[in-house]
């Protein structure tokens, strides 16, 4: 059986290489149109620009260039992970008696390390089905863990960052033992690189790095914005 999607690509080719499924376009906006069905409009626009976001990575040549490239893999789950899953987690609500932000945290970090493991991630280049647990877990835990970092109550926040930064560390590490190993870890790989003008190595180091620097960012983000939240709250008083 062929990748879902399909073999890999040549640079020439990558520009007219579209995803255009019509089921996976139709799953996009069936989910989109659910969400965003019930918020206000500026509302609204967020929650599509992450769902759109989420679209691209999936339809345009970044799918094929991921059968390529690992970096191009990566890129892609980052961009769902780090990108779109925040936009969209920002306005799903968490209930009064939510659980523990802790459950998202270890969930998403579970499905970082599980599914970047050689033998489950060569998986999905043979099996469409395993395709899509993979990217289904990791964009799911990711949404859960955006909105349980983003929408918290103001005594949660300490628990919040500390969450975060645990999420945050685990990918980080991930990343950096991807950067510095001594030797590929997929074979699937071995011999899709040198058309782009990368050694194997060189391409699952340029993907431990990718992995590594964004969610360090993008995370840190997260953990002022909550920091300046419980601020101005322990503030308010004083004012009055």
């Amino acid at each position: 059986m062929l990748p879902y999607c399909g073999v890999a690509p040549v640079p020439g080719q990558l520009w007219f290489r579209w995803n255009l499924d019509p089921w996976l376009i139709a799953s996009l906006a069936a989910v989109t149109w659910g969400q965003i069905r019930t918020l206000a409009n500026g509302e609204r626009a967020v929650a599509a620009a992450g769902w759109a976001i989420a679209a691209l990575a999936f339809v345009s040549p970044i799918c094929p260039l991921s059968v390529a490239l690992f970096s191009a893999r990566i890129t892609q789950h980052m961009v769902l992970m780090l990108v779109a899953a925040p936009l969209i987690g920002r306005f799903l609500p968490r209930g009064r008696w939510e659980h523990s932000i802790w459950w998202s945290a270890a969930a998403f970090t579970a499905a970082i390390w599980a599914w970047h493991m050689p033998v489950p991630y060569e998986a999905t280049f043979r099996s469409t089905p395993i395709y899509w647990s993979m990217h289904l877990t990791l964009f799911g835990s990711a949404i859960w863990l955006w909105r349980d970092l983003l929408n918290h109550r103001t005594d949660e926040t300490l628990t919040v960052i500390s969450a975060g930064l645990f999420a945050c560390v685990q990918m980080g590490l991930l990343g950096a033992v991807l950067t510095f190993s001594a030797h590929p870890w997929f074979v699937w790989y071995a011999t899709t690189t040198r058309a782009w003008g990368l050694s194997q190595l060189q391409d699952q180091q340029l993907g431990g790095v990718i992995m590594w620097v964004p969610s360090g960012v993008i995370f840190l983000a997260a953990a002022s914005r909550s920091f300046l939240l419980m601020h101005k709250w322990l503030e308010q008083p004083a004012m009055r």
